[in-house]
């Protein structure tokens, strides 16, 4: 059972991936990609949110796995921030490139501790 509702998560996840990036980048006017920027970091809050709700609070293992291994799985990607990221330097935007890199890193990490942090004040 566990299996099939990672397997919905992981759908529910990618598609609100794609939804969350197209209204981002809808609202851009240049080619940074800030929509998968932001899909990285709020992916990382909820992951962490849920390690913390389960560490601490009892979250039972199948609903975190679920959560995160189905809905965080389905919702971040690495590879797409990998090829923009490459797609940015190969096309000289090297500044870009690196905040791109070092943006998501440092960005996504605050935002999984900011999670788990949340998750340690209940």
């Amino acid at each position: 059972m566990v299996t099939l509702l990672v397997t919905i998560a992981a759908g529910i996840g990618a598609v609100s991936r794609y939804l969350v990036d197209g209204a981002v980048q809808q609202r851009r006017s240049n080619d940074f990609p800030a929509g998968t920027l932001i899909v990285n970091i709020t992916g990382s809050f909820v992951l962490g949110l849920t390690v913390g709700l389960t560490a601490h609070h009892g979250l039972p293992t199948s609903t975190s796995v679920v959560l995160g291994a189905g809905f965080t799985g389905g919702y971040t990607t690495l590879s797409t921030w990998a090829w923009e990221s490459f797609a940015l330097a190969r096309g000289g935007r090297g500044g870009a490139a690196a905040l791109n890199v070092m943006g998501s890193l440092g960005l996504g990490m605050a935002a999984g501790a900011a999670g788990l942090g949340l998750a340690l004040l209940g």
